[in-house]
């Protein structure tokens, strides 16, 4: 039986990889040591999806690890050695503000663990593809310099921009503020681009806009649309920062970036780069979202406004995704804005996935 890798597996995309992979006859190896836990506190721990996991996919086995051990790694990774026939690559430190608190535990966890899992890949399986989620925040701040026009609701780029359809891969990732987060996945983007080029291993990073579905533990310093939803339907109090509530945000769901994962592992190439997320197709600004809540979930927001945005915060993204579109023509999206949110409420409301 062919053998997946996945890491963060019982996080968002991790457990949504897991299933796809799984559904199509893969043994699933997990490794998680829910350090999500850690980072935002009890509420979004992973534990519940990686129990349902265990018991629900017949050929996933669990460990308990964390991505920073090298020599751990590396055991997993000898024990299945060219079995593996795929890594994808899911784990990581997600937050602007728990980075700049712990910037060696950010740093650890996004570079060197993504370090960790390219040599263990190049030196007991390296044909496999290796998938890495990246993230927008690779760019830094530099989105902000583009020509934006303020709407009743929104910032919205100029219709006579080259980026009028989204930002792509052109963008420069240099001389910007990226926040510690975003320095780190820079560090480790573009590792996982140089192992494919370097030594000619199919890599590819994929640079995620919002990434989000029903089965997000969303939290206050991250899951921007999963914790909107919990806050609406719970009646929690939320904080909007800066930008008068008018950034724009797009968002993919989980298993339309696990499609568009399965489509390169299909036909992989080296050090490929592809920015990906709901582009012009799914979008909205903040206050657009917390309206669409509002009406999803029948109440409203009890939220105020709090005027320093978060360093290195986007006002506007929305990705430019044809660059993948056209080297993976089969790819399409399956859910937008409106029927993430109907599901993430579904979620809410039954204290679970959706």
């Amino acid at each position: 039986m062919k053998i997946a890798i996945v890491t963060g597996s019982s996080g968002l995309i991790g457990s949504e990889a897991s299933k796809h992979w799984h559904e199509q006859g893969f043994q699933i190896v997990g490794i998680d040591n829910d350090m999500r836990r850690v980072f935002f506190g009890d509420s979004a721990s992973t534990s519940n999806k990686r129990s349902e996991l265990e018991r629900g996919l017949a050929y996933y086995s669990h460990h308990d690890i964390d991505i920073r051990d090298a020599n751990a790694i590396d055991r997993i990774f000898s024990e299945h050695g060219r079995n593996v026939s795929v890594v994808i690559h899911t784990a990581a430190q997600p937050s602007h503000d728990w980075a700049a608190r712990e910037p060696l535990t950010d740093f650890g966890v996004n570079a060197v663990g993504t370090l960790n899992l390219l040599e263990a890949a190049r030196k007991h399986c390296p044909e496999a593809p290796f998938i890495f989620t990246s993230t927008n925040k690779v760019y830094g701040d530099t989105p902000n310099e583009l020509p934006l026009v303020e709407q009743e609701k929104r910032w919205e780029i100029d219709s006579t921009h080259g980026f009028r359809e989204g930002i792509d891969e052109t963008m420069s990732i240099d001389q910007t503020k990226h926040s510690v987060f975003g320095a780190s996945k820079v560090a480790a983007d573009v590792m996982v681009q140089e192992y494919g080029r370097y030594f000619n291993i199919p890599t590819v990073c994929f640079r995620g806009g919002c990434l989000t579905g029903p089965s997000h533990a969303g939290a206050e310093l991250h899951g921007f649309l999963s914790y909107l939803m919990k806050c609406t339907v719970e009646g929690r109090h939320y904080r909007v920062f800066g930008y008068k509530g008018k950034q724009v945000r797009d968002n993919i769901h989980s298993a339309d970036l696990v499609s568009a994962f399965w489509e390169f592992y299909n036909a992989p190439k080296s050090g490929a780069v592809y920015n990906i997320g709901g582009s012009r197709h799914s979008h909205c600004s903040m206050l657009e979202a917390i309206d669409l809540c509002e009406q999803i979930a029948g109440k409203k927001l009890n939220y105020e406004y709090v005027e320093d945005n978060r360093i290195g915060d986007h006002v506007w993204w929305v990705s430019d995704v044809r660059r993948f579109q056209a080297d993976y023509p089969e790819w399409h999206y399956q859910f937008g804005l409106k029927r993430i949110l109907e599901q993430i409420h579904g979620a809410c409301v039954s204290g679970g996935e959706y």
